[in-house]
């Protein structure tokens, strides 16, 4: 079976391309659904050094443009891109929560391993903004397990507070030492998006005018008024959680043998792994640590064969400060119960051995859900390819790295080793 490669990469500014009246209330789209799709798209194939002829398959990701954009089958919109030469070819739509363009790039990698498909193009797209914020938080429930989470009230923040409240009670935490752990984290995306061109929360933005790169800095916030950090779901705070974001991101793949014989950039996806979770928190079992992205972390390191010592870099999935020490510790980087600790220790900057999260993370990058998996995926492309949008590893130009996107509660786990080719 053929490895399949990703020979080109694009990704969006990030961000809320909305105006909104706060005495009416009024929304007005400034960068739409639709712009941001073709945007990615062109941009993927340019960077492919290819042109839309040489496309024969589209796969969009995205979570739910129903409910966010009153749009539904998605597929079709990709030929939006060429329209001229796309029109025609079969176009797929999947959804997987804040993972379904991770799961767009899989089964574009599935099409191409048939043999029925060559060089595919992959994007992944949402457009958040559009809603008030109880409208918004009602789409993002239901990718929750409607009947007993979604119905009773269970936001994601809640949903995620218990994956914190269960890694405090089985490490014996104190509210205190978790709080400092959640600090950290915060204050390194924030500081990593800095230097990111594309992020959300870059240069110029409210974290960045006050000032929140350090820990001290977000401990130091009140607790109300403006300008401070409100417990969200307990022990969850404002500066705890990602972003509501526009964007979108696109890659172009095909097999490692066709990528080196018309790209000098070119990046093989040495493994892949997924495993699911049962949906409902309630029944799942050790709320401290993500079983299923464990046994997706095998899977992935098994087919590529790698270790975590062959790690140069990470993106992981940071919807929520307690996630990135569950995906730091699932990946095998932090042992089980160290990640927040590590965090504090000063770990996993560019100058670390394996960074994590170079891009500034969902937290401080952006978090347009269906647009996740593509944009960690290009991010790491970049990365590999030398040309890095935002920060590097000090060490060099890394030869391999991995994503981990999880999709709604860690249900849907997705990890993706990558190596560098050429």
């Amino acid at each position: 079976m053929s490895k399949v490669s990703i020979i080109g990469a694009s990704n969006t500014k990030f961000g809320a391309f909305v105006k909104k009246n706060r005495e009416t209330g009024e929304i007005t789209d400034t960068k739409s659904y639709y712009d941001l799709l073709v945007e990615a798209g062109k941009g993927a194939i340019a960077d492919a050094g290819l042109e839309p002829k040489d496309i024969d398959g589209i796969w969009i990701g995205s979570c739910s443009p129903a409910k966010f954009i009153n749009q539904e089958h998605i597929g079709p919109l990709g030929l939006e891109v060429a329209p001229d030469d796309f029109r025609l070819i079969p176009t797929t739509r999947t959804e997987g929560a804040c993972a379904s363009s991770s799961l767009a790039v899989y089964n574009a990698l599935y099409g191409i391993e048939s043999g029925r498909f060559s060089r595919v193009l992959v994007i992944g797209v949402e457009k958040m903004n559009m809603l008030n914020t109880k409208d918004m938080t009602h789409t993002l429930a239901c990718c929750s397990h409607w009947p007993t989470e979604g119905v009773s009230g269970m936001t994601f923040p809640m949903l995620f507070a218990e994956y914190a409240k269960g890694y405090q009670k089985h490490y014996n935490l104190t509210p205190d030492e978790l709080r400092k752990m959640f600090a950290h984290i915060s204050a390194f995306c924030y500081k990593n998006a800095l230097e990111n061109p594309l992020a959300h929360f870059g240069k110029g933005s409210p974290q960045d005018k006050l000032g929140l790169q350090t820990a001290e800095a977000i401990l130091n916030l009140p607790d109300t008024g403006k300008g401070s950090n409100p417990m969200v779901a307990p022990p969850l705070r404002l500066h705890d959680c990602s972003l509501v974001t526009d964007g979108a991101a696109a890659l172009v793949l095909t097999t490692t043998n066709e990528a080196k014989s018309i790209s000098n950039k070119v990046v093989e996806i040495a493994g892949i792994g997924q495993a699911t979770e049962r949906l409902q928190e309630k029944v799942r079992p050790n709320m401290h640590e993500l079983i299923a992205g464990k046994v997706a972390v095998q899977r992935s390191f098994d087919e590529a064969g790698f270790t975590i010592n062959d790690l140069d870099f990470a993106e992981v999935h940071d919807c929520f400060t307690i996630n990135q020490i569950l995906c730091t510790e699932a990946l095998g980087l932090s042992e089980d119960g160290r990640g927040g600790w590590d965090y504090i220790d000063g770990r996993y900057t560019p100058e670390d051995t394996c960074p994590i999260n170079l891009s500034g993370g969902l937290k401080a990058k952006g978090h347009p859900v269906g647009a996740t998996g593509a944009s960690m995926h290009a991010l790491a492309y970049k990365q590999l390819v030398g040309e890095p949008i935002g920060l590097a590893p000090k060490k060099g130009t890394p030869e391999t790295g991995v994503v981990f996107n999880v999709g709604g509660s860690a249900a849907t786990n997705c990890v993706t080793t990558l190596r560098r080719i050429k």
